[in-house]
């Protein structure tokens, strides 16, 4: 299995740290964010890393220069020029990950207890995709059936459902955790959202595109006493930083 780590956003709420230097550079508890990611793929012997840069890219280039990757065969997806948020990333990357087996995706900053290893086993080579959710609250949900299929999104706040006319009742609302596994076949269907919508698009865009076109399986994956972090905002570092102790 090979790996992409989503490491291009902006990090607008971490300023000032990242006035001058790339999120995924933010050090927790003597480790990089991104070497968070990094040493957790490899503990699982997912060595085939994909990251993706654009703000402040070259910080992030020598960095995982001058440590060698930190052991892993890495390569870089470059999008300097361009932002394309996390579904077109992904499509971005398609041929640096080959496309020939399943890929493990997940967001540089959010740290987790979640055990890979039983993740990559629960994941079914007849679902386009599986993907952490929790019941933490949060303002968007994903919404799933009885048997953990994904039905589509709402926004509790808004009142927004997606797709339009779904019922809503009867469905799990549960939260994304920025982590998820896809098939191979996942990028044919990247690539139809990308005819709709453009090169920049959001995997949860091209979750609900599945979703409405009947055109596969994407189920929930609920970890065990899961504990999480979105360190997302420059206020909530000190709570990160003892989250990430906690994991060490």
């Amino acid at each position: 299995m090979k790996s992409m780590i989503f490491a291009a956003g902006l990090g607008t709420r971490l300023k000032p740290f990242t006035d001058n230097h790339p999120k995924a550079l933010l050090p927790l508890a003597g480790k990089t964010l991104l070497q968070w990611q990094i040493d957790k793929l490899l503990a699982v012997g997912v060595t085939d890393i994909v990251v993706n840069v654009h703000h402040f890219a070259d910080q992030i280039v020598e960095y995982l220069l001058s440590n060698s990757g930190f052991g892993s065969r890495l390569q870089i997806s470059d999008e300097r020029e361009v932002l394309l948020e996390t579904g077109g990333g992904l499509l971005k990357a398609a041929e640096l990950l080959e496309e020939d087996e399943p890929v493990l995706v997940c967001n540089v900053d959010i740290l987790s207890n979640v055990d890979l290893g039983a993740f990559i086993a629960a994941h079914q080579a007849d679902e386009l995709a599986t993907i952490v959710v929790s019941n933490r609250e949060t303002q968007r949900y994903l919404l799933f059936d009885e048997e953990g299929k994904l039905q589509g999104w709402t926004n509790k706040k808004t009142g927004e459902v997606r797709p339009d006319g779904l019922t809503v009742s009867g469905l799990t609302m549960l939260a994304f955790s920025g982590m998820q596994i896809v098939s191979p076949a996942f990028f044919r269907e990247l690539r139809k959202v990308r005819e709709e919508k453009g090169d920049k698009f959001s995997l949860i865009d091209a979750y609900l595109s599945v979703v409405s076109r009947q055109a596969g399986v994407i189920r929930a994956y609920v970890p065990q006493d899961y504990k999480m972090m979105d360190v997302g905002k420059i206020e909530q570092l000190g709570e990160a930083e003892r989250f990430a102790e906690e994991l060490c």
